[in-house]
């Protein structure tokens, strides 16, 4: 599924709320439609199929698959899907546009499992050495949130280096062609890239932010359905805590799923952290900082306020 990113245009913030009206104002949720990539914590519950156990017989659960978290931030803003998962930068893009959506909790960051890397024999060394060179890195991503924010703790501006903007498929064919000099990105395709190239990591996500990857709902949707919103997430929880004593089988489903090397996913699967929670003050400071990062230096149209899109389900 692929929602242009005209989406975000403000005529269509309207439009969203029409398309939420009927369902909104259904009585009862019959349907939940949860976007997710092919990584770790949605394949597990797929698996698993905690979430429908959360929900009951009476409600299905749709799973809907995104290559990236930018569509699925914009498949969220015009309502056709109810919640989702991505890192940390696609909502703030998607907040600084006008899209219709709520951070619902909190989930661990990628960690190791993200990187900017570099083939062996580049001659490059270091992330300043990356003046002047081309990176590869899905645009709007957590992955460009990485570069900016290590390029800029090397001393460079983010002008100093010439960032390719490509999907992560797109990405593995121009590192894999010697197209692009570095190339930002995160697991399985790191994995992929580790295994199957042995490159020299420039660095790691663990080493230069401290951020976290988000669970995220249309904000019509959540302020509606707000026990249903809180089933998913009791079944999320569930199923992390399944994965957390069993990575061997997550890396097999993973590598059932996406016919991904289970060399890779294995290693994708035991650097994973697994977990879901509640967004606390500092999770939104943390998120706020990003945001700010990326006003400073122009990749945002105009100033967020993180803090005003975060979910507060009512007490009970």
């Amino acid at each position: 599924m692929m929602i242009t990113r005209r989406a975000f245009g403000a005529g269509l913030a309207g439009t969203a709320g029409l398309l939420w009206t009927g369902r909104v104002l259904a009585a009862g949720v019959s349907e939940v439609r949860i976007g997710f990539q092919k990584t770790n914590l949605p394949v597990v519950a797929q698996r698993e199929k905690t979430i429908e156990a959360a929900l009951g017989p009476d409600v299905a659960v749709k799973w809907v698959e995104f290559t990236a978290g930018p569509p699925l931030v914009e498949a969220l803003n015009v309502g056709a899907i109810d919640l989702g998962w991505t890192g940390d930068a696609p909502p703030i893009f998607g907040q600084a546009a006008g899209a219709a959506i709520s951070y619902v909790a909190a989930l661990p960051p990628n960690g190791l499992g993200e990187a900017i890397i570099t083939k062996a024999d580049s001659g490059i060394a270091t992330v300043a050495d990356l003046k002047g060179r081309t990176v590869a890195v899905g645009k709007g991503t957590s992955a460009q949130n990485l570069l900016v924010a290590a390029v800029e703790a090397a001393g460079l501006g983010y002008d100093q280096i010439t960032p390719t903007y490509l999907a992560p498929a797109d990405g593995a064919a121009a590192f894999a062609a010697g197209q692009v000099d570095a190339w930002s990105v995160w697991d399985p395709f790191l994995a992929i890239a580790e295994t199957r190239y042995q490159p020299k990591v420039l660095a790691r996500a663990s080493d230069i932010l401290k951020v976290n990857t988000y669970f995220l709902g249309n904000r019509d949707f959540v302020a509606a359905n707000p026990e249903t919103t809180k089933k998913v997430l009791a079944g999320l929880r569930s199923a992390a805590a399944w994965a957390d004593v069993h990575r061997t089988e997550v890396a097999q489903a993973l590598h059932d799923v996406t016919g991904v090397p289970i060399e890779a996913q294995t290693l994708a699967a035991g650097r994973a952290e697994f977990g879901i929670f509640e967004i606390t003050p500092e999770i939104i400071a943390n998120q706020q900082e990003t945001a700010d990062r990326f006003f400073r230096l122009g990749l945002l149209p105009k100033e967020i306020k993180v803090a005003e899109a975060v979910w507060v389900p009512p007490a009970t």
